[in-house]
């Protein structure tokens, strides 16, 4: 295993190649989704992290695993799009209103514990979700069809405006954690804020693996076909 993990190893093929790593990753708030395409040697000096310690950790989490990973780069591409919408799409379209709701509710009930900041919340996800179910609708009637009709080398132009609508929902996603501190739950919080919270955590963690699937896998796949 160590022979095919260095410290050049980009991000986005480790987690494309060993699943499992993502796990090491959101421990240490490494972005192998947007920021896949960087050396993990790069990024951990980046994060002032030890990269022989954080490849000591991803070596460990893929030996301990009795489980055989589920290898999506190597799977056919109708199939990556099939579990891209059942996994992330279809959930997101009932995800993003329940967490919409929430945030506004959060906001109409203990705004005077925070309004500048509980405010800039909803503004925030609620220009995460508009640009969220755009960009699903767009993949799903314009970018996923060309693939599924073997045309993906073809649609370097729609990629490329997946890839830009990544980065910014990728951005949104960061101010969302800054906003809530990390996602930790006040003291005071409600039964409503915790749950909100908890349900903003994990969209992250679900968005990440979503355009990483995206970005590092079908893409270049799609466009190499």
């Amino acid at each position: 295993m160590a022979e095919t993990i260095t410290r050049d190893t980009r991000v986005g093929q480790l987690a494309a190649r060993h699943p499992l790593a993502t796990r090491v990753f959101a421990r240490h708030g490494i972005d192998f989704c947007c920021g896949g395409g960087r050396a993990l040697q790069e990024v951990c000096q980046e994060k002032g992290l030890d990269p022989g310690a954080v490849l000591e950790e991803i070596q460990a989490e893929l030996a301990s695993s009795t489980v055989p990973e589920e290898r999506w780069d190597e799977a056919p591409l109708p199939d990556i799009i099939e579990h891209i919408l059942v996994t992330y799409h279809r959930p997101l379209t009932e995800e993003l209103p329940r967490l919409d709701s929430m945030a506004r509710k959060v906001l109409e009930v203990h705004g005077q514990r925070d309004p500048e900041r509980l405010a800039e919340l909803v503004s925030v996800l609620a220009g995460l979700r508009s640009e969220l179910e755009d960009h699903m609708a767009k993949e799903e009637q314009v970018l996923f069809p060309m693939i599924q009709r073997g045309q993906g080398a073809s649609a370097d132009g729609p990629i490329t405006v997946m890839e830009e609508e990544h980065e910014a929902a990728g951005a949104a996603l960061r101010r969302l954690r800054e906003l809530t501190d990390g996602y930790e739950v006040p003291e005071y919080a409600c039964n409503t804020w915790r749950a909100l919270w908890h349900g903003l955590a994990a969209l992250e963690e679900a968005m990440h693996r979503h355009i990483h699937l995206e970005n590092n896998i079908l893409f270049p796949r799609s466009l190499a076909n």
